[in-house]
């Protein structure tokens, strides 16, 4: 079965968004219960008032959900939260509080972001459905966020970056404002649905070749986490500026768009090594160049 996350697809081809659609909404690997609930974490980032975080640790105990995220709440613990969780308390109380969003999200193979359409950050835009098929599909192999914004501002378009992909809820476009635990509940609803769809596949027999893991399976697995590529994209910045490549433009949007190529590999972290590598040379060039300019006038 072909992975939903586009493993088999040209390496870093560009995916057209009909294509991308169709080929998330086939059937998604089986989940177990236990594992879904463990592998999948729903983040909040700055949430500015605490009921809400207390209502949306309720929406993920009711889909069976478990794996809550604080990136700097602004009152947390706090007794309202308390209140609106209403029997999630257990939820609340093993709730993880980050001071940023990149530590959150160190240890994940994929990373939605439920945003408004943004036109500075140009993602993948996801439906719900899709988006949820294919959380479940990473989610078999490896940790996976889901990732919601501030009540007011929703999330910044440097957070969005850290994102592989953006998911719209279609909401009335004449009153879309949606609040924030209605939409952790929309998604995690959804995200149950995918889990119980999955689960009515039926396992291979012994011996047949259904049984073994797929070769997509195994490279999601083997997929290079978020710490792992904030670390590439940090090393690749520092490269652009050592070998003056933006010229003295801003450099935001040609790495907006390098990031999302590179994003769209699906890196192992042995590819990552590799380029990792290539950066590390550039780099050395760079500073050689550099001195030999400084200590005779020009380059030779």
């Amino acid at each position: 079965m072909r992975d939903v996350i586009g493993r088999g697809k040209e390496r870093c081809g560009s995916v057209a968004a009909a294509q991308f659609t169709i080929r998330c909404m086939q059937p998604v690997p089986a989940t177990d219960p236990e594992t879904f609930a463990e592998r999948v974490r729903i983040v909040l980032v700055g949430t500015q008032h605490p009921g809400n975080i207390g209502s949306a640790a309720r929406a993920l105990k009711t889909m069976g959900l478990r794996r809550l995220l604080l990136v700097a709440p602004e009152r947390f613990p706090d007794m309202a939260a308390d209140a609106m969780a209403a029997g999630a308390g257990d939820v609340l109380a093993t709730a993880e509080v980050h001071e940023t969003l990149a530590g959150a999200l160190a240890d994940c193979r994929l990373v939605l972001g439920c945003s408004a359409r943004s036109r500075r950050v140009a993602l993948d835009e996801l439906p719900p459905r899709v988006a949820a098929a294919r959380l479940l599909a990473t989610a078999s192999t490896a940790p996976v966020a889901l990732v919601f914004g501030r009540e007011r501002t929703g999330l910044t378009n440097d957070e969005l970056q850290l994102c592989h992909a953006s998911v719209h809820i279609p909401a009335n476009p004449d009153y879309s404002s949606l609040n924030l635990a209605a939409a952790v509940q929309v998604m995690t609803y959804e995200l149950r649905l995918a889990l119980l769809a999955g689960g009515a596949a039926q396992p291979a027999a012994d011996g047949d070749a259904g049984a073994r893991p797929s070769p997509n399976a195994v490279a999601v697995a083997s997929a290079a986490d978020h710490a792992q590529l904030e670390g590439f994209f940090a090393q690749l910045g520092d490269t652009l500026d050592a070998i003056d490549f933006h010229k003295g433009r801003s450099p935001d949007s040609a790495m907006r768009k390098l990031r999302r190529i590179f994003l769209r590999c699906d890196l192992d972290p042995r590819e990552l090594r590799l380029l990792r590598g290539i950066l590390a040379d550039a780099q050395r060039m760079a500073r050689l160049a550099g001195g030999a300019t400084g200590a005779g006038g020009g380059v030779l």
